[in-house]
């Protein structure tokens, strides 16, 4: 539990320092995988909604205009402020904030239509409680839709992947392998019903950016990619530039899934 709540500590000083940037960034604000959530929804209008780890708030903004209304959860203060004030500039008014964590929602059972979460289980100490919950809160026959970075399927990959990341962003916690995320959502009760991957083209400076991450670090850390294995380099599409990472390929994937009736 302690290491837990160090973890949550991490992502509130990490995303509460750099708040502004997750409303701004064109890697959550953008992306073929938004769209394809919408898309592939199912929603009608009258659904009751819930935005776990809203972030800048893109999923919630996203939805607004088609359904009853948002429930927009996050850990951080901060960054539900620049989240409402994002989507309340973009003229919605049905949506609702509230600071909660993933893993021990503040709702009651079986409340919510549709439960989203996208670019942030990453973030989670324990993605077993998070599914659980968002599978408590899910009406029967509603849906879940989840968006994530994933880690490729062999260990010194999914090890490479996560280094990167943690190195970058002390919050980082794991990113979970497909095979991981069908397993857990499957054993948790949903059934998972249509399954997408995307391609994530990383600029090392932008993607550094985000964190704020201090030179000497970033020169560390362009140096461990680098370094890396040439099945790394093939892997992630290492790029360099004047002897540093330019650019990098990760992988996203969206998950729907669906609580049964019965």
């Amino acid at each position: 539990m302690m290491k837990d709540n160090g973890m949550k500590e991490s992502v509130q000083a990490q995303f509460g320092n750099n708040a502004s940037n997750y409303v701004t960034s064109q890697t959550h604000a953008k992306g073929e995988d938004l769209q394809k959530l919408l898309h592939i929804s199912g929603i009608t209008g009258d659904e009751d909604c819930l935005d776990i780890a809203t972030g800048g708030g893109h999923v919630a903004n996203l939805l607004a205009p088609f359904v009853l209304k948002v429930t927009a959860l996050d850990l951080t203060s901060e960054i539900l402020k620049v989240a409402r004030q994002f989507i309340e500039k973009n003229g919605h008014s049905n949506v609702s904030f509230i600071q909660g964590d993933a893993e021990q929602l503040p709702f009651q059972d079986e409340c919510f239509d549709v439960v989203t979460c996208r670019i942030a289980a990453h973030h989670f100490p324990n993605v077993n409680a998070f599914v659980k919950e968002a599978f408590r809160v899910t009406r029967k026959g509603g849906t879940l839709l989840l968006i994530d970075n994933v880690a490729p399927e062999l260990d010194h990959l999914d090890f490479f992947y996560n280094k990167i990341e943690k190195d970058r962003d002390p919050s980082h916690f794991r990113a979970w392998k497909k095979s991981e995320w069908y397993n857990l959502i499957e054993v948790t009760g949903f059934e998972i019903v249509e399954s997408y991957s995307f391609d994530k083209k990383f600029h090392f400076d932008t993607w550094c950016d985000m964190m704020n991450l201090a030179n000497e670090k970033r020169v560390h850390l362009s140096d461990f990619m680098i370094g890396a294995t040439e099945a790394a380099h093939k892997k992630f599409r290492l790029h360099l530039r004047n002897k540093k990472v330019e650019t990098f390929k990760g992988e996203a994937i969206l998950l729907k899934a669906t609580k049964p009736q019965e």
